[in-house]
C-alpha cells in the first residue's frame, strides 16, 4: 500500500532514527479520517522540498501522532523553474487548473486579471477565491506526493506580469496564431520560464504588445485551441519534457 502523505508545519531537525510528531488539522486527518495505526507507513512533507518516510509510532487523542523516521529526503530546487500566468478562467475552472498543473510539475502560479476575463477577483470574493486556488495547490501536491508545493501568488495586474516576464530567462505567451510552436522554441538550460496563459476570449493586442515589449514572443502548442484551464497543463508536460524535468 503506498503510504499516504501529510503536511507537517516544520520537519527541522528530522533525522533517520528520529521522532518527530504530526499535530493540527494533518494530525487530525490521520488519526479521524485515516485511521492510521501505529506500524503503518507515512510521508510527511513541509511542502518547501523536504520529507520523511517513516511509520507510526504512537497516537494520542484524535489528533496527534508520533512518527519513526526512517529516512529523510531534501530536494534540490528545480531548474530551470517554470512559472505559469494563469488568466482567471470562470467558475471552478481555475481551481481544475492549479490542481492538474500541480500535479504536472508546475513550480509556481500566477493569477492574472486580465482585460477580457470575464470573472474579477475584487475585495472578500477574490481573497476568498485566492485562498481556494492555494489549498487547491497544496491538496493536489500531496496527492500527486511532491515534496515541494507551487507557489500561488497573489493576483497580478498586466504591469506586474510584464515586469516578470521582462525577468524571466525565456517568456512566453500561448496563442492560437503564434508563428512559432512552444515545441521547437530555444529553452534555457536553467533560470526561470514563464508562460502566460491567456482567458476564453483571448489575449487582448494591448496585453499582447506590453508583453512584446517585456520580451515575451506568442507560440502556438498545436492545431487544436485548448481552454484556458488544459492550456497551462499541456504546455507545462512539454516544457518539463523539452528540459528533462521529467527525464
Amino acid at each position: 500500500m503506498t503510504a499516504p502523505v501529510f503536511v507537517a508545519d516544520s520537519l527541522a531537525g528530522a533525522a533517520a532514527g528520529a521522532r518527530v510528531w504530526l499535530e493540527g488539522p494533518e494530525g487530525r486527518h490521520a488519526v479521524s479520517v485515516r485511521r492510521l495505526r501505529v506500524g503503518e507507513p507515512v510521508v510527511l512533507t513541509d511542502g518547501h522540498g523536504m520529507g520523511v518516510q517513516g511509520t507510526v509510532a504512537a497516537v494520542e487523542g484524535k489528533d496527534r501522532l508520533q512518527i519513526a523516521v526512517d529516512e529523510v529526503r531534501q530536494e534540490a530546487a528545480p531548474d530551470p523553474r517554470i512559472t505559469v500566468v494563469q488568466a482567471l478562467p470562470k467558475g471552478d475552472r481555475g481551481e481544475l487548473a492549479v490542481e492538474t498543473m500541480t500535479e504536472t510539475g508546475v513550480d509556481a502560479v500566477v493569477p492574472w486579471s486580465a482585460s477580457r476575463c470575464i470573472t474579477q477577483w475584487k475585495g472578500e470574493r477574490g481573497l476568498k477565491a485566492l485562498g481556494k486556488w492555494r489549498s487547491t495547490a497544496r491538496e493536489a501536491g500531496k496527492q500527486s506526493r511532491r515534496l515541494t508545493f507551487p507557489e500561488v501568488t497573489d493576483a497580478m495586474t498586466t504591469k506586474q506580469v510584464a515586469r516578470l516576464l521582462a525577468e524571466a530567462a525565456f517568456a512566453a505567451v500561448l496563442h492560437e496564431e503564434g508563428g512559432e510552436p512552444l515545441a521547437t522554441a530555444q529553452l534555457p538550460a536553467s533560470g526561470e520560464i514563464v508562460l502566460v496563459v491567456g482567458p476564453e476570449g483571448g489575449v487582448s493586442p494591448e496585453e499582447l504588445a506590453a508583453f512584446a515589449e517585456a520580451g515575451a514572443r506568442p507560440y502556438r502548442l498545436g492545431p487544436s485551441v485548448l481552454r484556458t484551464s488544459t492550456a497551462g497543463t499541456a504546455a507545462a508536460a512539454l516544457l518539463l519534457g523539452r528540459t528533462g524535468r521529467w527525464g
